[in-house]
């Protein structure tokens, strides 16, 4: 073992011992360590300074409880968080998830992958993240309201333009970023704008946004698929989700000429061998929010298989991780390669087990990590903070194109730093190295931050 590969070890023992049950943590902090040891080889200054052991250690993490009456007039309390992570290269930047799951392991988890995502965006925004155990599913208009403005009566001490600036995640849709802005708007009694990003088009928000995940997740993928002279069209594609990010990956996807074939959600999965119809979806998840298993009551020859993980066993050309962490495991993964997958594109955070993205890499399926590849969404809301700094709003035309030269940038600043390592196509390394080298600079010139 090389001096840089035990100071690594080192620190995920110094991690495991201080959050001991914080799995999730433990496992993005090594996916992200052991892959950036050649830039550690290459930079000992690092070691000297101690900069992994500042980096895995959030600047700050607030925690509060959040009281609320549900419409029956009964009080109820939720855990609310924010995990800020780092500011080394511009305010606090990551989503609010609001969702049973959410812990403070998630939490960190999601913020440490954040840093380095935000950082290979080549913006201005540093990482963090936050949410609570709240689940709007199943809760009135006004429930979600009352909760959300509690939320913030919290949340709006810790946040601002300039300190951090939260945004949406799962859970927290247009309708929870309305009611918790209108909140913070009342609190401060000032219209900041670029305080929370995801806004409605009538009050801040960016024209692409809605979009930008999947869209960039599509973008990042074709770039790659360019690079070995593959073409999206006439492939098969399985997409798990039925979300934000999965309906616009779907969209764009269908756009370059693939056909999808499946979608999903907590529930179950359907499939459809004539590909998925878009417009049926919209309706079941973002109108009516029911259950992606309606989707076979309205198109003929759908099947609908309950156990969401069952998606990855649909044969593909290319799988599209879409719906939340670790629902592609090592069985899962073999099964696609199995069954002919020659390409994984990661739309949600870490949605690949570490086995699972091992034996991708091993048996040279074309991998895209999820800190490069769904950093789309990130991106368009670091736009939208710009145009509200301008009082200005771009053109739907005009953020696509600036969304698809990001997510060019990214993959050839992921793929330079996986050449410079030896290994073109590991572009789970070469995004770490380039994510973390930007960050690394930053706080090194800031001193001992």
């Amino acid at each position: 073992m090389s001096e840089m590969q035990q100071y690594v070890q080192d620190v995920l023992d110094l991690v495991k011992k201080r959050d001991p049950d914080q799995v999730e943590f433990q496992n993005t902090v090594k996916e992200v360590l052991t892959t950036i040891v050649p830039v550690l080889e290459e930079n000992p200054k690092y070691k000297a300074a101690k900069l992994l052991e500042r980096m895995v250690e959030p600047e700050r993490i607030v925690t509060f409880r959040v009281p609320w009456t549900d419409d029956k007039g009964e009080v109820q309390v939720n855990r609310g968080y924010r995990v800020q992570m780092n500011s080394a290269i511009g305010p606090y930047k990551g989503g609010l998830r609001f969702h049973p799951s959410v812990n403070l392991s998630i939490l960190k988890f999601l913020a440490f992958e954040q840093v380095f995502k935000n950082s290979l965006t080549t913006l201005p925004i540093g990482g963090g993240k936050g949410g609570s155990d709240f689940d709007p599913k199943g809760k009135s208009d006004n429930e979600v309201m009352k909760f959300c403005q509690s939320f913030m009566t919290e949340l709006y001490r810790h946040i601002g333009p300039h300190v951090d600036v939260p945004a949406g995640d799962i859970g927290v849709g247009g309708r929870e970023i309305g009611f918790l802005f209108g909140q913070y708007k009342r609190i401060r009694d000032a219209y900041d704008s670029a305080v929370l990003t995801g806004k409605g088009l009538t009050y801040g928000g960016s024209l692409t946004r809605t979009e930008a995940t999947g869209y960039g997740l599509l973008y990042f993928v074709k770039n790659m698929l360019d690079s070995k002279n593959i073409s999206l069209e006439g492939k098969t594609v399985v997409i798990s989700g039925a979300g934000n990010v999965a309906i616009y990956a779907i969209q764009k996807a269908q756009e370059f000429g693939a056909k999808v074939v499946t979608c999903s959600d907590s529930n179950g999965y359907v499939y459809d061998p004539n590909g998925i119809n878009l417009d049926v979806v919209k309706q079941i998840k973002e109108v009516e929010r029911g259950r992606i298993k309606e989707y076979v009551n309205r198109v003929q020859g759908a099947e609908y298989h309950e156990g969401c993980r069952g998606v990855w066993t649909v044969k593909c050309d290319i799988a599209l991780p879409c719906a939340t962490q670790s629902e592609i495991d090592l069985d899962s993964a073999k099964t696609l390669a199995a069954n002919g997958c020659k390409v994984v594109g990661e739309g949600a955070n870490m949605p690949s087990t570490l086995e699972a993205i091992q034996y991708f890499l091993d048996n040279k399926i074309l991998f895209a990590p999820a800190k490069a590849a769904n950093a789309g969404g990130v991106a368009v809301s670091a736009l939208e903070m710009s145009q509200n700094s301008e009082r200005l709003s771009w053109t739907f035309e005009e953020v696509d194109e600036r969304l698809k030269g990001i997510m060019k940038n990214i993959y050839e600043n992921a793929k330079k730093y996986a050449e410079k390592f030896g290994d073109p196509d590991n572009l789970v390394m070469g995004s770490n190295c380039a994510g973390f080298v930007k960050v690394a600079e930053a706080m090194m010139a800031q001193g001992l931050v």
